[in-house]
């Protein structure tokens, strides 16, 4: 109703090549470049920079278990060339899938500043053409659901794994782990309203001193063991699988959660820019995680007993227990990325007609990024919520993780082959020499989390399902019932031309007629020509369209077209990053000489009730189901902003 999500989209010119449109991160902010990269390390950096409290553990682990089966003792069972080998899997994984593809590449194609799976939809849809799009759309819905799982496991895996900690302060609280993390869950996700500003404000000093902590960590324990600096050569890592091969795809699935989180920070590049999130990990983030890792590895080789949990053993004995609050606080922080990420995602999808109209609120002056979608919010807490309480600890959950993240990295890969080919216009050869590696990576690592597919994983396989289904019924949904309505229309031009040969009786105003279709006459201008045998002294039918950019210039917001002295066309032009504001953009005609006046202007909606159909072209169940969620989208009047005492709904009933 008044949203097209049809048509092709109205495109801006290209930036250059390489997908440099203008730099992120100046572009969105008045804010210091400073101010937002510290932002960026609480909001985005969070899970990754997190992920040194088990991740080295659970590689090594994963070593030693293999051989206690074949009857070592574990300690005795990790041999040096093992642990040089694992930490130079760490460290590659890091430079290579972060640094290398998110950091360096992916956040370079990005659309105007903002990133994300659904980003590089865009960007290969334009590149295609929407005739031949439709697996770049499925793949993109495919990413999307998968990235979806990754923002529900986060938080509970790291709120878990926090309170966790706490255990080994005061063990009489083992039994009220699940109890605690659902108390701290149901905080965090309360206080999303004030905004990622708000939040970043806090987490950003807060993981500022945990990045801090880990290097100094890190750098206290490498001279325990200089041998490990060995693990920068990658032969290290390759000839781990060499020599490993019955524990290579088991290892493979402890690696990767090293690297879970970078899909997060490519996804929330518009809530603080690239410059800053590039500048944070360059620059804090990655040499912290480094030396972290060195030093836990230098601790394991001098020490093996402190195998079974060498982040805690890296700090002094006085120092255990502000460690692991710290630790507690910095991995309640780390579920914070992906849940700015899935706001982000879930406007994208609106935006490219993937999912209907919801309820989106900007909760900051300074960058148009920063946005909270309460109905999304609650989904996700009461998701999360469920997890906690189903797997009950951390270790369990870490089944289910790898599965989500990689699936996504995989997806993202391929459709950068597409933008990279297509857009930037590279050689086949070229582009199959950057994007190959990669992609090799991930396929790796998924099929290492694959593994654990009916011991959790199955739970992002699901949840990707059931939302992909819910996508492709409202897209599918949406242009049956686009057809339909077209086929019974009436010509616009037809109807003006019948009414300049038999006028009806005129009032005094202008009426807009909200409709998706320009080219027909919109049923509510029928039914109120029908039922109230009226007229506006002025009549204007308006279409609001998503471009394919994340934004849209004032000066190419509007456009207006005169039919009669009395009829006009106007088209009205939104990126997906951008919520749509009619009257605001109709302000925009009077610098164009268009009268304008709100008091004396009626909006007139269309509201459709839909009935199911046998003919429809979709089974009953998905008409059902594409019916249940046009009720739950966000009233029309309030997703365009538009005042709701000049607003008049006419009620028709469809088929789909």
């Amino acid at each position: 109703m008044g949203h097209d999500q049809q048509k092709p989209p109205v495109s801006k010119p290209d930036g250059d090549r390489f997908g440099l449109d203008e730099p992120a991160g100046n572009g969105h902010s008045t804010q210091s470049y400073a101010v937002l990269a510290l932002g960026a390390l609480g909001v985005v950096y969070g899970d990754i920079g997190t992920s040194p409290l088990y991740a080295l553990r659970e590689t090594v682990l994963a070593v030693a278990g293999a051989s206690a089966h074949a009857g070592a003792a574990v300690p005795a069972a990790i041999s040096r060339d093992a642990v040089i080998g694992v930490l130079s899997l760490i460290l590659w994984s890091l430079v290579i899938v972060v640094t290398l593809k998110y950091v360096l590449l992916l956040m370079r194609a990005d659309n105007n500043g903002e990133g994300g799976i659904l980003t590089l939809v865009a960007l290969a849809q334009r590149a295609l053409g929407r005739s031949r799009s439709g697996v770049v759309l499925f793949l993109g819905m495919a990413g999307a659901a998968l990235f979806y799982g990754d923002a529900v496991i986060t938080p509970a895996i790291s709120v878990l794994s926090a309170v966790e900690g706490i255990k080994l302060v005061t063990p009489a609280l083992n039994d009220y782990v699940v109890s605690i993390a659902s108390v701290i869950l149901i905080v965090l996700f309360l206080v999303q309203s004030r905004g990622t500003a708000e939040v970043a404000n806090f987490f950003g000093p807060v993981m500022l001193v945990w990045f801090a902590v880990l290097a100094g960590l890190g750098i206290y324990h490498i001279a325990d063991d200089l041998s490990v600096f060995s693990s920068v050569n990658p032969y290290y890592g390759l000839r781990f699988f060499v020599d490993h091969p019955a524990v290579s795809l088991a290892v493979l699935g402890s690696v990767c959660l090293a690297v879970t989180g970078a899909e997060a920070l490519y996804a929330d590049m518009g809530h603080f820019g690239r410059g800053p999130i590039q500048s944070a990990w360059i620059y804090l983030v990655f040499p912290a995680l480094w030396l972290n890792y060195l030093g836990q590895g230098a601790l394991i080789l001098a020490d093996p007993s402190a195998i079974d949990n060498p982040f805690y053993k890296l700090a002094p004995e006085g120092f255990i227990l502000p460690l692991v609050i710290l630790a507690t606080v910095a991995t309640i922080i780390a579920s914070q990325a992906v849940i700015t990420g899935a706001y982000s995602l879930t406007r994208q999808a609106i935006q490219l007609g993937l999912l209907p109209r919801l309820e989106i609120r900007h909760t900051s002056e300074h960058t148009s990024g920063q946005i909270y979608i309460p109905r999304i919010n609650w989904m996700l807490l009461v998701v999360v919520l469920v997890l906690v309480w189903s797997f009950r600890n951390s270790s369990n959950l870490s089944h289910a993780y790898g599965i989500a993240v990689f699936g996504t990295m995989v997806v993202s890969s391929l459709l950068a082959f597409i933008v990279i080919r297509k857009r930037w216009g590279w050689s086949l050869m070229a582009t199959v020499a950057l994007i190959l590696p990669f992609l090799i990576i991930d396929v790796a690592f998924f099929a290492a989390n694959l593994l654990k597919l009916f011991s959790g994983g199955y739970m992002p396989v699901l949840l990707a399902i059931v939302l992909i289904v819910l996508m492709w019924t409202w897209v599918r949904g949406t242009k049956i019932l686009f057809d339909k309505t077209r086929k019974t229309d009436v010509p616009l031009l037809e109807l003006v031309g019948m009414l300049s040969k038999s006028p009806p009786v005129r009032v005094k105003g202008l009426a807009i007629f909200l409709t998706s279709d320009p080219e027909t006459a919109p049923a509510s201008l029928l039914h109120n020509l029908k039922h109230n045998k009226v007229l506006h002294e002025r009549n204007v039918i308006l279409t609001v369209r998503s471009a394919d950019t994340p934004r849209v210039a004032e000066s190419e917001r509007v456009r207006l077209s005169r039919i009669t002295d009395d009829f006009w066309r106007i088209e009205m032009v939104y990126g997906y990053m951008e919520s749509p504001n009619v009257p605001k953009g109709l302000a925009i005609l009077r610098k164009q000489g268009f009268k304008f006046d709100i008091m004396s202007t009626s909006f007139f909606l269309s509201r459709r009730s839909i009935k199911a159909s046998p003919q429809s072209g979709m089974p009953i169940w998905q008409d059902n189901l594409y019916i249940g969620l046009t009720k739950s989208a966000t009233d029309a009047t309030n997703f365009f902003q538009i005042p709701t005492g000049r607003v008049v709904e006419v009620g028709t009933q469809v088929t789909v």
